[in-house]
């Protein structure tokens, strides 16, 4: 379940092109499980009309102050006291200006001006032209609407509609709502430093051939973008994956299981959590060919020899800063039979406080699963749901446990 379902977002429209995304931005927050109220200003109906975003809200749209189905003539207050939050997407360059200032000549303006400062935040999603966005002006009316406690969601990059290309595009929808959802979700893991290895490894044969396995990522992806979402500042080593990075995350990309340890070595010393989601191969061939192996039209198949690789998680487990609590380690196991047998042997063998086991073929490149984790008071079945979901459960879990570990309150973890 999302975090974002039960809450009531008011959606504020200025006027510019970036207003066609806001349709989908609706869709996707009332697909999280929001309620979501539209206000448009006269320049947002230029672009996309109010039906359209009736439609797909499924309730009647605001545009103006003097609206009469408002028993007491004050939809600025109606509205904006229902609101959990009011998201302005697009925010335009003039509105800023209006922000700045404090201009209340439509209902949007009204709205954010009346909103209880101290209840409703105020997220802005800026779009313009890339010139417009690096005007002073912009900037300093982007500085005074933040310190007046609005919350800049930031722009994105890209082409835009005049043909130019730069910053200024609105972020796009999906992004918008990785970035409320980090807004609402309790920041169990602040200040937290957390680096996760994701994906598999790729040992080369020759140029066009290797060694890997069927992992997609999409775990060690969803707990980045989790950790991320509870505060965390968030470092993923991704092998060889097709996804996307979650919002925020810096991410590193990687090939082979040596090349993930030089990066995971690089990293490890600044991290205060590491999470060895990664399917690294066991192996890697002893020699790689210069050129592809040809067939020699006999039959005889070309003899690998294999080495040995890293054992990333066991080297940082065995590390000082891990082994003296500074640096917490997870280790996950992909398994194929007798998960608990397995798991708890590995996290014996690996030295990690805990480890997360799941049954490999089940999980590989789907988009749910079911975890087993094991630590040193036995074991905790996270039952089945998207990994999505589980991230966000495994990251309250590791909360808990590095409270515990450093002598704080479990119940209390950066509430």
């Amino acid at each position: 379940m999302s975090v974002l379902n039960g809450k009531h977002i008011v959606l504020g429209l200025s006027g510019g092109v970036a207003c066609y995304k806001a349709a989908e931005l609706t869709r996707l927050l009332t697909k999280a499980g929001a309620s979501v109220q539209v206000v448009m200003s006269e320049a947002a109906e230029h672009f996309i009309t109010p039906t359209t975003m009736q439609a797909v809200s499924g309730r009647a749209v605001y545009t103006s102050q003097w609206d009469g189905r408002e028993s007491n003539a004050m939809p600025h207050i109606n509205l904006s006291r229902e609101a959990d939050a009011m998201l302005i997407a697009p925010c335009s360059a003039d509105f800023l200006a209006q922000l700045a200032q404090g201009r209340c000549t439509e209902l949007l303006g009204l709205l954010c001006v009346a909103r209880p400062m101290d209840k409703v935040a105020l997220l802005l999603a800026p779009a313009m032209n890339r010139e417009m966005w690096a005007h002073p002006a912009t900037q300093r009316n982007l500085a005074q609407a933040v310190a007046d406690g609005a919350v800049s969601l930031g722009v994105g990059c890209g082409s835009q509609a005049c043909g130019e290309t730069g910053d200024g595009r609105m972020l796009e929808p999906e992004e918008i709502v990785q970035e409320l959802e980090v807004f609402f979700t309790p920041k169990l893991l602040a200040g937290e430093r957390v680096l996760i290895t994701a994906g598999p490894t790729y040992e080369a044969i020759d140029p066009v051939r290797g060694i890997t396995n069927r992992s997609s990522g999409k775990m060690g992806f969803a707990v980045a973008r989790a950790a991320r979402e509870a505060g965390a500042e968030v470092t993923l080593v991704a092998g060889p994956v097709a996804l996307a990075t979650p919002r925020g995350v810096t991410r590193i990309d990687v090939q082979s299981a040596q090349n993930m340890l030089e990066i995971v070595d690089q990293q490890a010393p600044e991290a205060t959590v590491f999470i060895a989601t990664a399917a690294v191969a066991d192996w890697r061939p002893a020699a790689v060919a210069l050129h592809k192996i040809k067939k020699d039209g006999g039959g005889a198949a070309p003899q690998l020899g294999l080495v040995e690789n890293p054992d990333i998680l066991a080297r940082v487990a065995a590390s000082a800063r891990a082994r003296s609590g500074v640096l917490y380690c997870v280790g996950f196991a992909a398994e194929s039979e007798n998960l608990l047998e397995h798991a708890r042997a590995k996290r014996e063998r690996k030295g990690v406080p805990l480890l997360v086991g799941n049954i490999g073929p089940a999980t590989f490149g789907q988009d749910d699963n079911a975890l087993l984790l094991v630590d040193s008071a036995g074991s905790h079945e996270l039952a089945h749901a998207s990994k999505r979901e589980l991230g966000r459960q495994l990251v309250v879990e590791l909360a808990h446990r590095l409270a515990a570990a450093r002598g704080r309150n479990p119940e209390g973890v950066n509430p």
